[in-house]
Formats: structure tokens, sequence, C-alpha cells
């Protein structure tokens, strides 16, 4: 299975037992992150190489999705990083709080391709966030040791993700003729 190198048989039972079964999870959320089957599979393949590269120091009957994550998303920064240099901002929140628009209410005759749509108009720093807990249902705590950054910006970036999310949203919704049930009220 993982070709260049032994396992020790004792070591990759417990690894069988709590990583393997959360693949499907990790290709999902690898499959988010890099828009591509192919780069997904091969993000997932190195999470879970470098995940029984260190399963020694997993604690057995912890969070294991959590853990993968975490792996998955460092492994994912050190492959942007070898695509290209990040461009670092001041405080890249602070410059999109203060551009964010009056965001208006949210009809209800979207669909979720529309939601979907419009989530991937959201910067990826609050999408991130958004999927994490909205979606894949971990809690701030989580998120907050899976990204490497504090709780109280985990649910900043949430509020302010959603917020965005909302005014795309709107934003779509208004472009097919479908008005708010305010404006509709006033007419």
């Amino acid at each position: 299975m993982f070709g260049f190198f032994r396992p020790k048989q004792d070591n990759f039972d417990d690894f069988e037992q709590e990583a393997l079964p959360l693949m499907k999870d990790v290709y999902r959320v690898a499959l988010w992150l890099t828009r591509n089957v192919g780069d997904a599979e091969d993000l997932t393949q190195e999470t879970f190489v470098q995940a029984y590269k260190s399963f020694h120091r997993y604690e057995k009957g912890t969070n294991c999705r959590a853990w993968l994550m975490k792996i998955m998303y460092h492994t994912n920064g050190k492959r942007l990083r070898k695509l290209s240099r990040l461009k670092i901002l001041e405080d890249p929140e602070e410059q999109i709080a203060a551009t964010i628009p009056f965001e208006p209410p949210i009809p209800q005759e979207l669909t979720d391709e529309d939601v979907l749509e419009a989530l991937t108009r959201i910067p990826e720093q609050f999408r991130t966030v958004m999927l994490m807990t909205d979606v894949e249902e971990f809690s701030y705590k989580e998120v907050s040791q899976v990204l490497g950054i504090p709780m109280g910006t985990v649910m900043s970036r949430l509020h302010r993700g959603r917020k965005l999310l909302k005014g795309e949203l709107a934003a779509y919704a208004s472009d097919y003729g479908i008005k708010s049930r305010k404006l509709a009220a006033k007419n």
C-alpha cells in the first residue's frame, strides 16, 4: 500500500483502525482546497503518508479526524509555497472588512448550486473557516488548532465570511430578479 517503506505491523493495525476510515473525509476537504481531482488525490495520499510516519505521536482515542486535517493543512501549505510565493498583506481582514458593502437579506429561492457558486467568491481565509465549522462541523477550538490561529480569529473570520456570503447571495439573487422580502413589501 505504501510502497517505499515497510510499516510496523502493530503500528499499522492502529493506524488502519483510527485513520484509514477517515480517508473519504480527508479527500472531500482536499478536493475543496485544491479544486482538482488529481491534486486532491495527491494531497490525500501525502497526508496519509505523513500521518503514518508520525502516527507514533498520535494519542489513540483522541480526535483523529482533526489530527489528520491539521496534517493536511500543513501539507497543503507546503504545496502552495512550492507553487508560488505567497504575498502577505498588512492586515487583510481589516482591509476586507472596510470594503464590505451593505448586506441585503437573502431570499429563500436560492438553490444549493447558487450558494456553492457564491461561496467560491469568498476569500480563502474566510471560506476555509466556514467550511470547517459550518460544513465539517468542527468546534471553534478544533478549527483553531488545525489552522494554528487563535480562537478569536476563527470566530472573527467565521462572522466576516458569513457576512460576505450573505452579501454575495443577495447580489446573486437580485441579478436573477429575486427581490428580498423588505423590497417586495415596499412595492
